[in-house]
């Protein structure tokens, strides 16, 4: 049995507790450092006027070319640790997105998360509609 499709968190979601410790992730940011020795970035995302971070494992996707201040999407899986963030989120993919439009993906996701509440909504209302039928 294949594991759940990574679902697209903003950065400021993977720092929550919404999302679980091994949860499958996908997400992008600026990425603002990276310590070559250590196989760690950090990318940065801005939601209003905070700033947050995301503290990124690269030892599987490397040999990896860092362009600080670019765009990047990452695939992984969230691990929960002890350090400052509480958060490492370790890539399988890392892709440089540079030139993508962040404020129209931002209301794609939005638009998709909305259209799938809704169709989940509309099934959860067939399926009790069903049950009073065969009832």
């Amino acid at each position: 049995m294949l594991p759940p499709p990574a679902a697209f968190q903003f950065p400021w979601e993977i720092n929550s507790d919404l999302v679980k410790d091994g949860a499958s992730v996908r997400t992008c940011g600026r990425l603002i450092s990276y310590v070559p020795e250590e196989s760690k970035a950090v990318l940065s995302g801005q939601q209003s006027s905070a700033q947050c971070r995301v503290s990124v494992q690269t030892t599987l996707v490397e040999p990896f070319q860092p362009i600080l201040g670019a765009q990047y999407f990452v695939l992984g899986e969230i691990e929960k640790t002890d350090g400052l963030s509480g958060v490492m989120l370790r890539a399988r993919a890392l892709t440089c997105v540079d030139g993508v439009d962040l404020t129209l993906m931002q209301q794609a996701i939005v638009e998709q998360r909305r259209f799938f509440k809704e169709r989940e909504t509309k099934d959860e209302y067939a399926s009790s509609l069903l049950k009073v039928v065969t009832s």
